[in-house]
């Protein structure tokens, strides 16, 4: 396991990312450690009808993929480039029964997302490979700023270019722009959808 930040703080970076099997062979040539094989992943995030933990920027999660997860996430400050927050998160053996229990707290899903993930490690680093409904993604998490900084550059990836936002407030402003209706950041609604990203003018950090 990659090692983590003092008291459960989160230190990331998020970069687009053109040719994902191309930074992929680059890690593989590092002799990076194949943590996570690619999987898909499904994600309810939870919030007050009232909006409260949005409105607060906190995150409520409920994961799926090989395991079942639930995690909080505080507000998020930039520390040396790289977003901090607080994270806390545990496993739970089933899913169902963990939407029901924060439902039964009062917690609604408020938004429903998708998408395949593949992870690695090198040097006490994670590094995480995501493909969702808008784009190719890589994470890099570690537990000091310098060191996310210094491998983002023996991967060839543009420091400048990265993204400070999460997916879903990405995906909140995709939809502001384009003006798209639906809730739930899926595979299947961006289906039809050109290169959604285009807008914002992102430039991804492996094409410098």
């Amino acid at each position: 396991m990659a090692e983590k930040s003092p008291q459960g703080q989160e230190l990331e970076i998020k970069l687009l990312i053109a040719d994902l099997p191309a930074l992929e062979a680059r890690l593989q040539g590092m002799n990076a450690q194949h943590t996570q094989a690619r999987i898909y992943e499904v994600n309810l995030r939870f919030d007050t009808p009232e909006k409260e933990l949005t409105r607060d920027s906190k995150v409520l999660r409920l994961r799926k993929d090989r395991t079942n997860r639930m995690t909080y996430k505080g507000p998020s400050e930039d520390r040396a480039g790289v977003r901090a927050r607080r994270e806390i998160e545990f496993s739970l053996d089933d899913f169902e029964a963990g939407r029901e229990f924060l439902e039964a707290l009062g917690y609604q899903v408020s938004m429903i997302y998708e998408k395949y993930r593949t992870a690695y490690e090198l040097e006490g680093v994670e590094i995480s490979l995501d493909e969702l409904p808008y784009g190719s993604f890589a994470e890099i998490e570690g537990p000091q700023a310098e060191r996310i900084h210094t491998l983002a550059d023996e991967l060839g990836l543009d420091w400048s270019a990265r993204i400070p936002e999460s997916y879903t407030t990405l995906f909140d402003r995709l939809k502001d722009s384009l003006g798209l209706a639906f809730r739930d950041l899926t595979f299947e609604n961006f289906d039809d959808l050109d290169d959604p990203l285009a807008a914002f003018n992102f430039r991804p950090a492996d094409r410098q």
